[in-house]
């Protein structure tokens, strides 16, 4: 079984990969079993903090190992947006988009627009470098979304055969709504 080279996957990372190479990637029999490790090797050379990354979110987001022990969610630009097990929005910064106005500023054609009355826009930002980090369109009112809460020991242990030192059970608990509950109680 082939090794896939780390300059594929900058390549790949970077979305500067040519067809035949993305091909030739998805057409493997099996993949490697260093590929994850690569692809983690890429991801740590990019940004200029030293806690480990543990998992991509997005482009600029990413579940890190502390140094001194936790683990948080972490901009490429080093901003914490906290416990990986809250979600990082409640810790961003929020654009809140209402209007039909509003949405013609960032689809087109009309026809494409949500309905006002019955969606907003929500863009999530960076407090630091003030990069977009997603961008949800609910329910006025709806609950922010949690896209994804993995389980890191598992996926560590069972399918990386590599468990991480500090695995818990502790670890795969949703804290969400001790933020939230926070929130409430500061507005008593």
């Amino acid at each position: 079984m082939a090794a896939v080279d780390k300059d594929l996957i900058r390549q790949l990372v970077d979305g500067t990969i040519s067809r035949d190479n993305a091909r030739q990637l998805i057409r493997m029999a099996r993949k490697d079993h260093e590929r994850f490790w690569n692809y983690l090797e890429v991801l740590q050379a990019r940004v200029a903090w030293r806690d480990r990354i543990l998992l991509r979110l997005n482009d600029h987001l990413y579940i890190v190992a502390k140094t001194g022990g936790g683990r948080v969610v972490k901009c490429d630009c080093g901003h914490e947006f906290g416990d990986y097990r809250t979600n990082w929005k409640t810790a961003a910064l929020i654009n809140v988009r209402r209007t039909h106005d509003e949405f013609a500023q960032v689809y087109s054609p009309a026809p494409a627009c949500p309905e006002p009355e019955w969606q907003e826009i929500r863009e999530f930002y960076c407090p630091d470098c003030q990069a977009q980090l997603a961008v949800e369109v609910v329910p006025p009112g709806y609950p922010l979304v949690h896209e994804m809460l993995p389980d890191l020991d598992r996926f560590y242990r069972e399918f990386m055969g590599r468990p991480l030192p500090d695995e818990s059970p502790d670890w795969y608990v949703d804290r969400t709504q001790d933020t939230t509950r926070a929130w409430h109680a500061a507005a008593r």
